[in-house]
């Protein structure tokens, strides 16, 4: 096997470099205990315990974690059965070329046009209902709206790697609709389903725009207290924060993705995995 050039090895050393240096550099200034970051002084966790005893901060924390918690079950639920409908029921060409380009809408319009159609919804309907007050409910309407085509683009994959033979032989077996849902199609998409949740979760998590739009001012979301922070200066309080964020985010992905290949391989294996 040709081993890759110098110059192939520096580029990706380098990329590398420009995507984790400024997460280092955050980790590093949030275990400083100087309150300027860029005077090192000495190793401390005091601003994470500063952190954990800030109540805006652990009101922001707990805010994040209902919305995206409610919004990724909803957006999960409906993507996969819009997945599952856009591949199962035979739509004419015209029409599924149509629906395709409305679930790509949302994954290709700007966060900020889309925030701002949602504020006119939400205006009109405020006028009818009084629930629709700018707050948590505003918020997970909006985050479920752009995290359903992202859900449904990765369980379509998932369905258009598989195929349609698995089914059509359920069916041979005269499986009904119920159980082929129950017992074949939703095991076969539950690795894209997994993805679908995960990627619909961190988007809820790290989503400022369309919070920003659509929150109220007892629905501050950690991207939005950092943004008011970073706006008054940044503090060692902010760093830890952020340090935080991303290790639960990468702490997510890692055992989600864990999962999934525990799983995969007990399918592949069924005798090692009743082991």
């Amino acid at each position: 096997m040709k081993k890759p050039g110098l110059l192939l090895v520096i580029s990706s050393v380098g990329i590398l470099l420009f995507l984790y240096l400024p997460l280092m550099a955050v980790a590093f200034f949030s275990v400083n205990s100087s309150k300027y970051g860029l005077v090192w002084k000495e190793f401390s966790f005091k601003w994470y315990v500063r952190m954990i005893q800030d109540p805006y901060i652990l009101n922001a924390a707990l805010n994040t974690l209902i919305l995206a918690v409610i919004s990724t079950a909803v957006a999960t639920t409906l993507g996969t059965a819009l997945a599952i409908g856009m591949e199962n029921f035979p739509w004419g060409k015209r029409l599924k070329s149509f629906l395709d380009s409305i679930l790509h809408l949302p994954v290709i319009t700007p966060d900020i046009i889309l925030a701002a159609a949602l504020v006119v919804v939400f205006m009109f309907l405020r006028k009818l209902m009084s629930i629709f007050e700018p707050g948590l409910l505003t918020m997970t309407i909006g985050h479920i709206t752009f995290q359903i085509a992202f859900v449904a683009l990765v369980v379509r994959s998932r369905i258009a790697s598989i195929g349609h033979n698995v089914e059509a032989a359920a069916r041979d077996l005269y499986a009904n609709n119920v159980y082929l849902l129950w017992h074949v199609t939703l095991p076969l998409l539950m690795p894209g389903i997994i993805a679908g949740a995960m990627l619909a979760f961190t988007l809820s998590l790290d989503d400022f725009v369309i919070s920003f739009f659509t929150s109220g001012p007892k629905s501050v979301t950690l991207p939005l207290l950092i943004y008011a922070s970073v706006r008054r200066g940044i503090t060692p309080e902010i760093h830890a924060l952020s340090t935080v964020i991303l290790l639960l985010t990468v702490i997510l992905v890692f055992t989600f993705e864990r999962l999934t290949r525990i799983q995969n391989r007990a399918k592949n294996n069924p005798a090692k995995g009743r082991k």
